[in-house]
Formats: C-alpha cells, structure tokens, sequence
C-alpha cells in the first residue's frame, strides 16, 4: 500500500480492482478443519462433543459460554479428533475443537429447510439468531440477538445496513451486494420485523454504482427501506461515522448505537440472518476476500467456517513470490499474520499478501509536528499527544486528552511521513486501561 493522502482521508480504491469483478467462488475444504471457542466478544463457547464423536453438519458443537456468548456449528460432517488450543490470528491460543472432514457434507435434519418468518414472533427470531451463533462479521464479533435486543425497542429509529466496505482491497461485501441482493433485503426485513418505529437503510459508498444499482432495484416499492448513497472516505464505515453520515447524529465511546437509536449491521451479519431465520442455517460459512500483489489469482471465496487460511491460499493459486506482509483482514484494521495455519472464523473478512511490508518502507523517526495526524483523524483527536502520553505510559494524561475515543483506523499511522506506529501504541494503550477497569 503506497504512502498518500487524498482529500478527506485514506484513498478508498486501492486495490479493490484486484478481485470486485471477479464472482465468488465456492470452496470446499480438503483435510482437517479447526473451530476455535473464541470467536466473538464474551465468553468462550464451550465444547459438547467429545474426541470420537460423529458429528453432522449445521450440528451445534459448542455452546454458548455465558449471556454474552456465541455457539459454534460444524460447517462439515466428519469426526472430532481433538479438543486442544490453537493458534488464531492474533497470535494467541484458544481452546479449538478438530474435525476431521469425511467430505460427505451430510446435514442434520433440517438444515436449509425454509421458513415463513413473517408468522414469527419477535422473540422466536431473537432466539433463532442467537441458536445459529451469528455475531457481528464486520470483525467485532459481537453477538446479534444482544444487539437486537435494546432495553427500548420502540426507541430504535434506523436499522443501518453497513455497505460501505471503506477498507482497500476488500470486496467481499460488494461481490454479496451483486450476488445475494435479495438475501440481504429480506435479512433486513427479518430485523425490521423486530422494530415497529425503525426504517432500514443499506449504506453503501459511492465507488459501488452496481450495487447501487442493483440493491436500488430490489427495495423499489419497500416502504420501510431505503437505499442511502454516502461518500466514499475511510473510515466511513465505522459505526459512529455511519451513523452520523445517515442521521446526523453523534455517539462516542461511552455509548451505545441504540443510544442513537440505531442499530448497525454488516452485510455478511443481514445475510446470515437471513439464511438462519428463513433457511435453518447457523452460521457455518464467510466470504473471504484474498488478494494483494503476492497473490495469484485475487478472488472471493466462499469458505466453510473451520478452513485453514492455507487452504484458501491454496485455491487462489498461492504466491507469486514470498510476501513480506501477511494481513488477516483490511489494510488499516486488520492483524498481520506469521503463519497461514490458522483458522477462517465467523470475523475472518480477508487474507492479504504484500511483496513488500509498506511499513518497513518508511523508517521511524522522531514527529515533526507536521499535524497530518490531527487533520486524518475522524474523531478530531490529536495522536500527537495521545502518542505523547502512550510512550510514557501515563494513562491518566492518555485518557484526558479523550484517548479512549480512539477507533484504531490507523488513519494517523498511515499518513505519518515520519514513520511512526501511531495506531500500534495507542491501541495497546486502550487495551491497557480497559484490562485495568475490569480489574477494579
């Protein structure tokens, strides 16, 4: 990704010609596939099959570990043949349970059976979100029967469907947007179901026309939704920009969106809604987006939860050349990998492969006062001087100069002419302070 500005931000297009036109392809996995417990926010899942079992797919293998929690289903049929830890992409370990593929695909009884979900009461659809296991796919992992559950559903103005994919080289939204318009709509009209004061607006960013174009067509005639176009600029597909670019209103880190009176949902999340309220699917796949220059045939993926990132390089051709930068996820917010046996989970969005690490490019050097930082920010913070505070792990000062309204876009990172890992030390400075509010 080269050093560079354009007004409003972090150039939007990037990369995202390597695969939007390409549709996306179907991949089954091949050998053995691994499902970590930890794949939302909460507590882990927990096993409830054992080393041995037959287990079926769509078949619940984990469940949930506590109220903010998410079971797991197997995405194949086959055989468990260990419970142990595993390494994920962030480079921690957690409790996963193996499976060996027996490439059957045989289903529990039931699986893909459709269903009138317009006969069902609004907890009957909370609860069959929450049983499939879908969480937040836009990478935070939240679980989605809690955010569909707000103290006040009457308050709830805007269900916002999240179409901007402002992340360079991403596309796997788009290609949802073309290919699975009308799975979309009627996720939406599922949550809309949910909420009798609320309109549904898909976002979607203006670099899109075709799936401007094409979600357009399919709500034409829709009361309750509507198509919102908004500027193509990162990050405006964070949920506090989002917000704001659609009603005008503000949140900040102390709220919620439903105190705004939104609610935010990924593309993937309406989706999988959708496939488990009117098709009796949990959650058990994710598209995924591999490119970047490494790569040998950028594309889309339809992967089965569970697959090896190596597998998936592997259909997409493997590498052109030894990449210096492995990214699980987007440019900006996403994690650098060491190893590509790891595990696609429900909040795995891309693999990227770089010749080269844009960050070895710049060298780190002392700030220059420059203000870049300041003019990138989208919550018109100065990194300056949360770096400032960062670097001398005062956390005090840190959260005084509103350290913890931090989105962690990486947008400062990104136009420091100075090289200075911005992002990286302010994210592990929030990190710190809320491991210590939890400890109080």
């Amino acid at each position: 990704m080269k050093k560079g500005t354009f007004k409003g931000g972090i150039h939007p297009y990037e990369g995202k010609e390597l695969s939007m036109n390409k549709p996306t392809v179907q991949l089954l996995p091949k050998g053995i596939l691994v499902y970590p417990m930890s794949q939302h926010i909460g507590a882990p899942a927990k096993p409830v099959v054992a080393v041995g079992d037959r287990v079926l797919m769509g078949q619940i293998i984990a469940e949930a570990g506590g109220f903010v929690s998410s079971p797991i289903a197997a995405s194949v049929s086959g055989t468990v043949k260990e419970i142990r830890p595993t390494l994920t992409v962030s480079g921690a370990t957690a409790n996963a349970i193996v499976i060996e593929n027996d490439n059957k695909y045989e289903p529990i009884p039931g699986l893909g059976q459709k269903r009138d979900y317009t006969k069902l009461s609004k907890q009957e659809i909370r609860d069959i979100i929450r049983d499939a296991g879908i969480v937040g796919m836009g990478g935070a992992g939240f679980p989605t029967f809690i955010k569909l559950t707000p103290k006040d559903e009457n308050a709830i103005t805007h269900i916002i469907v999240n179409g901007s994919e402002c992340e360079p080289y991403l596309t796997s939204d788009y290609r949802m947007m073309l290919e699975e318009g009308e799975k979309l709509v009627d996720g939406l009209k599922i949550i809309l179901q949910l909420f009798d004061n609320a309109e549904g607006v898909i976002a979607i960013e203006d670099n899109k026309p075709l799936a401007i174009e094409n979600i357009g067509k399919i709500v034409e005639g829709e009361k309750r939704i509507r198509v919102q176009v908004v500027k193509t600029k990162y990050p405006e597909g964070s949920e506090r920009q989002l917000i704001y670019a659609v009603t005008g209103r503000k949140i900040n880190s102390s709220m919620l969106p439903a105190d705004a009176g939104c609610i935010v949902n990924n593309v993937d999340t309406v989706i999988s809604i959708h496939m488990a309220v009117a098709e009796s699917t949990p959650l058990i796949r994710r598209i995924v987006t591999v490119s970047g220059d490494a790569v040998v045939n950028c594309q889309n993926f339809c992967v089965k939860t569970g697959t090896l990132y190596s597998e998936v390089l592997e259909a997409a051709g493997g590498f052109t050349t030894r990449p210096k930068k492995l990214i699980s996820g987007g440019t900006m917010m996403g994690l650098s990998l060491f190893d590509t046996s790891v595990p696609v989970t429900k909040t795995s969005s891309a693999l990227l492969a770089f010749k080269e690490d844009p960050m070895d490019l710049v060298p780190e050097g002392p700030c220059i006062r420059c203000g870049r930082c300041v003019e990138a920010c989208p919550e018109n913070l100065v990194p300056q001087m949360l770096m400032a505070a960062a670097e001398k792990f005062n956390d005090a000062k840190f959260e005084s100069v509103s350290g913890m309204e931090c989105m962690e876009c990486g947008s400062c990172t990104y136009v420091c002419p100075a090289g200075r890992k911005l992002t990286q030390a302010l994210k592990q400075t929030r990190r710190s302070i809320l491991d210590n509010r939890k400890k109080k």
